[in-house]
């Protein structure tokens, strides 16, 4: 199948090219078993060499809100007043230990991303 590690981002650039050739394959064909293969060896060199770094406390919890289809009044149980909620959500306030305990329990947002 000639397959080589990703070492270089010339390999990681030509591992890309091919992907995007091999993207129609059929799953258990040949050219099937290479796309999954190069897939996989793109996705390790992806993450040991362009980590993403944790969403920053607010951004986590606009993203469940955009994804769950949740207004800023769906909050006042998690953070409090429709006030509080406005000031959390505009970087005026920070989150106390309680609103990252009811927003990780309520919500499932990770308490280390509510953290930081």
């Amino acid at each position: 199948m000639d397959i080589k590690p990703i070492k270089t981002k010339r390999d990681y650039e030509h591992a890309l090219k091919e992907i995007d050739k091999l993207m129609d394959a059929k799953p258990n064909t040949r050219a099937g078993d290479r796309l999954d293969i190069l897939s996989t060896l793109v996705v390790a060199y992806e993450e040991k060499h362009t980590p993403i770094d944790a969403p920053e406390p607010v951004e986590a919890i606009l993203f469940v809100m955009e994804q769950r289809g949740l207004s800023r009044r769906d909050l006042e149980p998690y953070i409090g007043s429709r006030a509080r909620v406005a000031e959390v959500l505009n970087h005026r306030r920070t989150l106390t230990l309680p609103m990252i305990r009811k927003l990780h329990d309520g919500l499932g947002i990770p308490a280390d991303i509510l953290i930081r």
